[in-house]
């Protein structure tokens, strides 16, 4: 990464702390403003510029900048809980850590080495074109280094289911323009997923079950929101996408995306067979979808999607908080549980405010 770029992220990051400090989100529309004042962040020539000046040239950027710092931030401290777990354990047997982990670590892995045939097994997966003998030492090296780096983590993992941890800084949250996306739940909801995704990326079609599952156990306290984010390689998702938002004219959007889903039949002849399976107005529907009409809007989540820092799909913002990549079931619930439990929170310290 540039360094120019890291050092100006920086400087944004901390010119914006105080006006993009972590904001809910609502299925009614974006995140409701705070109520700051909104910084200065240069003054060029008496023109003075301030962050809604860079978010209006830059949707999204300030969020990716605060989420950049966060990352770096977070790794830093996790790394000081374990040493910080480490001396006191050490401190605890009065020992050194160095002499902690020869005790709880080291001493448990297995001291001899895996029998020649698996080795030469293992060999067969290595990309390299030296001959086994000449890279044996090597591979033994690797195996030996992967056992203490898993004996370690599970050592650290022990630490840390005995220790109360509670990181008292807070993930950004983006603020996500939601007034003509498609709401499923109750606007109301205390938790609102919102899913950037694209109808032919297996990962998404995969998500979809967790989701399914979430929807069903969590029903009336959460909302979900989809936004189209058709990926350039794939040749038939941006016009699926088009087609759920002409369904979506016809008031059977969710219906039609639920089935593009379940059946993965996306070329234009199955999407137009689609909307007659769902009893719709076809001609209305073959129409909008031949026009391109819903062209643009698709392509406009596309673009939203990439400035706030998504790296393809599918990828989720849960009540603002971003998170790349796929999400299993447990890993959904344990964001959901965390979000209903600090709208809980707040709801009861709102209660106790002196009035």
């Amino acid at each position: 990464m540039n360094k120019w770029y890291v050092i100006i992220t920086l400087v944004l990051v901390s010119c914006a702390s105080a006006w993009a400090a972590d904001g809910d989100v609502n299925s009614s529309g974006a995140s409701p403003a705070p109520a700051i004042t909104v910084p200065l962040l240069v003054d060029i020539d008496g023109v003075k510029l301030s962050v809604i000046d860079y978010e209006r040239k830059h949707p999204g950027g300030m969020f990716q900048a605060r989420n950049i710092f966060y990352q770096a931030e977070r790794k830093l401290v996790e790394s000081y809980i374990d040493e910080y777990l480490l001396d006191r354990e050490a401190q605890k047997e009065n020992v050194s850590v160095a002499e902690l982990l020869n005790r709880h670590v080291t001493s448990t892995i297995a001291k001899e080495d895996p029998p020649e045939p698996a080795l030469r097994l293992y060999y067969e997966g290595v990309e390299t074109t030296e001959p086994y003998e000449k890279v044996r030492d090597q591979i033994v090296a690797h195996i030996r280094e992967v056992r203490l780096a898993k004996a370690k983590a599970a050592y650290l993992k022990s630490l840390h289911n005995q220790a109360k941890i509670n990181v008292l800084f807070g993930q950004p949250r983006a603020q996500i323009e939601m007034k003509e996306s498609p709401v499923r739940g109750r606007a109301d909801a205390g938790v609102v997923v919102v899913e950037y995704a694209d109808y032919e990326c297996p990962y998404c079609q995969k998500a979809q079950l967790a989701l399914d599952q979430m929807e069903a156990e969590y029903k009336g306290k959460i909302a979900f929101v989809y936004k189209d984010m058709p990926l350039p390689n794939h040749a038939h998702a941006q016009k699926a996408a088009e087609a759920a938002q002409c369904a979506g004219v016809q008031g059977k959007y969710w219906e039609y995306h639920d089935l593009l889903f379940k059946s993965k039949e996306l070329d234009v002849a199955q999407l137009k067979e689609h909307a007659r399976a769902l009893q719709m107005d076809t001609a209305s529907f073959d129409k909008c979808l031949d026009s391109g009409e819903k062209a643009e809007g698709v392509r406009g989540g596309y673009t939203e999607g990439v400035s706030l820092g998504l790296e393809g799909t599918p990828g989720f913002f849960i009540n603002g908080r971003l998170f790349n990549g796929i999400l299993t079931r447990d890993q959904l619930h344990l964001v959901i549980e965390d979000e209903l439990a600090m709208a809980a929170a707040r709801g009861k310290e709102t209660a106790q405010a002196p009035k």
